[in-house]
């Protein structure tokens, strides 16, 4: 088995990892697709936003089973947490693994891992959010699925840079 992980943006190579507008409705900031010969087991994800929302928002992890359309992460954004690891096998692509969505798409089943409710306030403190499963609760993507870190933002955007780690 091994470890991966990825941001919502490019991989940086001589500028800083992006920060992505998280927009004023709902917007999948990122999305990995499992292929159809491999699950994944979830370890940990989590987010930072440089300002508070507005109006009450939401930032959520789900499995879905409609893919949005993203910008395609190249297989060199798919970062293996050890150097010697084969690359990932994940699907890439506009409508696979990727990240700021144009398009949401209409989702028929999901499953949800977790939600995390923004603060309201200006000057709010905990606008970087990281949670790590234990092993025994860790969430497998199933085959042929896609999981999505999705911003919901009703009045005022954010920039945000998120992440999920997984095994393989």
């Amino acid at each position: 088995m091994h470890r991966y992980r990825v941001w919502n943006g490019p991989m940086p190579t001589t500028a800083a990892q992006a920060k992505v507008s998280t927009g004023t409705s709902v917007k999948t900031m990122l999305q990995l697709a499992t292929p159809s010969t491999r699950q994944i087991q979830l370890i940990s994800w989590g987010f930072s936003l440089d300002v508070a929302p507005g109006a009450a928002s939401a930032v959520e992890l789900l499995q879905t089973d409609v893919a949005a359309t993203v910008t395609a992460h190249t297989a060199s954004g798919l970062q293996p947490v050890d150097p010697n690891a084969p690359a990932s096998l994940l699907t890439l692509g506009t409508s696979a693994t990727g990240y700021t969505a144009t398009a949401e798409g209409a989702i028929a089943a999901a499953r949800v891992f977790d939600v995390k409710q923004i603060p309201l306030a200006a000057g709010a403190t905990d606008l970087t959010y990281t949670y790590q499963w234990m092993p025994d609760e860790r969430p497998i993507i199933a085959v042929s699925r896609f999981l999505r870190v999705r911003a919901t933002f009703a009045t005022a955007a954010s920039n945000m840079t998120c992440w999920v780690c997984w095994d393989e």
